[in-house]
């Protein structure tokens, strides 16, 4: 069995399309905390963006077809997000090669 670090700190980075997608999942033993979601349109025109926390049964819109003017870029959360294991952070875009998200995570192992 691996060992799960107390803590640990993760980046995770996606190019959004326009298909809803699974970007992050708390591993099984670990709750995480979103510490910083960033949306940034990296085209020359507006886009929007869709933010999504899963818990296995709901699907729950943090942002939703979110409007982010070109080369600019928006925080998906007004805070910290907690997950617990296996919950998942799922996002799309209106256009493919658009938006990017960097999400700042930060991993607890539950004991």
């Amino acid at each position: 069995m691996a060992t799960v670090p107390l803590n640990a700190f993760k980046t995770v980075t996606a190019d959004l399309t326009t298909t809803l997608t699974n970007i992050y999942t708390a591993p099984a033993g670990v709750s995480s905390i979103v510490l910083m979601a960033q949306i940034a349109n990296v085209s020359a025109s507006a886009a929007t963006a869709t933010f999504v926390h899963f818990n296995g049964t709901r699907s729950t819109e943090l942002i939703k077809d979110f409007a982010i003017p070109g080369k600019d870029a928006a925080s998906a959360t007004t805070g910290k997000l907690v997950l617990e294991s296996g919950q998942v952070i799922r996002a799309s875009a209106s256009s493919n090669s658009t938006m990017k998200l960097t999400l700042s995570i930060l991993e607890s192992a539950n004991e």
